[in-house]
């Protein structure tokens, strides 16, 4: 399970890293597909930034945590840290959906990457419980 969770995990960075150059880019990007799908209106919005920091950037930085939980064997961290990340890519969803009506197909690639990170890692979170009910306890 650990291989495929740092795969995700590292193409959550590739894509919020994407997203950054979006961010920081005045050129027409090629995730601008028509009225619905543009990244650039997206991640140029005011909801683009949370304290001066971009938001691809916290996706980035994220997505690194993620990864670091996992090559640490942290399943709870890891279960709690994803759980927060599908939160705030929720909300980040529905500002898309209802505040700017315009999606970024950057966006909703991490956000269902997140999704699936939190679905993953429950089940390494059950599967680690698992193996620790079933050890053998020490003759005392």
């Amino acid at each position: 399970m650990r291989p495929i969770l740092i795969f995700l995990s590292l193409c959550g960075v590739i894509v919020s890293a994407l997203a950054l150059h979006v961010h920081y880019s005045t050129a027409t990007e090629p995730c601008s597909i028509n009225a619905h799908w543009d990244c650039g209106i997206v991640n140029h919005s005011p909801f683009s930034v949370v304290y001066g920091v971009p938001v691809a950037l916290v996706g980035i930085v994220g997505h690194a945590l993620l990864e670091m939980l996992v090559l640490l064997r942290k399943r709870g961290m890891f279960f709690l840290a994803t759980l927060g990340g599908v939160g705030y890519s929720g909300y980040l969803s529905h500002i898309e959906a209802h505040v700017l009506g315009v999606w970024c197909i950057y966006c909703v690639t991490s956000a269902s990457i997140l999704v699936l990170l939190l679905l993953l890692g429950g089940g390494w979170l059950l599967s680690g419980r698992r193996v620790l009910a079933s050890a053998p306890i020490p003759a005392s």
